[in-house]
């Protein structure tokens, strides 16, 4: 397991282009106010000690050591023993919309991105409890299996996009199926399923499917995502805006977000009912009602001991700077006299 004990002194990596920068305009400046003493050509005769390119080699050197430094303060880190742990917290499933009809911009970004956006900041707020991803568009499929590992929730969520399921629609019920399907027949524990939606449903019978996990001992939450008065779906071609979906007729299609859907599948799930709730408020309302489900306790395997690595960037970065004490910018009188790329005269 490899970590940064700092990861927040990375961004201190933006140094390196500002060199660059400073060392293209400096270079910039110089070549100028050669040109006003005379020809660049002839001065560059007069001065035949100077090195062209000794100096992109000092620079180099520099970055590399300036980037060794700050990976150093970073301080890196891997993980030499695994611990098995034992811990207790609720099971908590997402169901995503990821249908065509999520594309839709009548919230900011869109109803899928502030979505993915919402989810992120429920998953900062779980604590020791497990998560789940399926995702359904026409249809539905495990995105991340059961875990404890939070970083790679956040990893899968943010892959998921429309393109993952083909065949579009909404199949909410395809989603609660696959989620009741991640447990054993004899657990009867209360567990969190929460689906996150605009609510356009035209796939299947989600609210029997959602009575259905009720009886499996779920509870299940809806979030909407989107507003009454709708907005058109667009349509992108390599990340460019092409136009928006139309009807068999050829008028552009409207989708809405439905309410009273979610609210029936909430109810049947023996659940709550929240629209747009990515605010701060509705989600610590969200994991307040997960907090008071049953918990379980499981085993995980956790990184307990670490070791640093700062010390080898460091003396990587102090070789770097040594090596560029040795690079003047005069040219090598050996190398010069070897003169390798000298034609011969005949």
């Amino acid at each position: 397991m490899f970590r940064f004990e700092n990861p927040e002194i990375l961004y201190l990596l933006i140094i390196i282009p500002v060199i660059i920068l400073v060392f293209i305009i400096n270079q910039t400046i110089r070549k100028s106010s050669l040109k006003k003493f005379g020809d660049p050509e002839l001065l560059s005769n007069l001065n035949p000690e100077t090195s062209a390119y000794k100096g992109y080699i000092k620079l180099f050197l520099i970055l590399l050591a300036v980037t060794c430094v700050i990976l150093g303060i970073a301080n890196p880190q891997i993980g030499t023993k695994i611990s098995e742990a034992k811990r207790e917290g609720v099971d908590v499933i997402i169901a995503l919309d990821i249908s065509n009809s999520m594309r839709a911009e009548d919230i900011k970004p869109n109803r899928l991105e502030r979505a993915k956006q919402m989810i992120n900041k429920l998953i900062d707020k779980l604590e020791n409890d497990r998560i789940g991803l399926v995702v359904f568009a026409g249809d539905a499929f495990v995105q991340l299996p059961m875990t404890t590992d939070y970083s790679a929730a956040k990893l899968f969520l943010s892959f998921t996009e429309p393109e993952l399921i083909p065949a579009q629609g909404t199949a909410i019920g395809r989603a609660i199926e696959l989620a009741i399907e991640q447990f054993k027949e004899n657990d009867n524990r209360r567990k969190a399923l929460m689906i996150i939606s605009d609510g356009e449903n035209h796939e299947d019978d989600a609210v029997s499917e959602a009575t259905r996990a009720a009886e499996k001992n779920f509870i299940v939450y809806t979030i909407g995502m989107g507003s009454t008065t709708g907005a058109p779906v667009p349509i992108y071609n390599n990340g460019s805006l092409t136009g928006y979906m139309k009807d068999k007729d050829g008028n552009i299609v409207i989708t809405k977000f439905d309410p009273t859907m979610l609210q029936q599948i909430a109810a049947a799930g023996k659940g709550k009912f929240f629209p747009a709730a990515d605010s701060e408020p509705e989600l610590n309302k969200i994991v307040a009602e997960v907090a008071g489900l049953d918990k379980k306790e499981f085993e995980t395997k956790l990184f307990v001991d670490y070791e640093d690595r700062y010390q080898y960037l460091f003396g990587l970065a102090f070789l770097f700077l040594f090596l560029e004490l040795f690079f003047s910018e005069r040219k090598n009188k050996f190398i010069s006299s070897l003169k390798l790329f000298e034609t011969k005269r005949i």
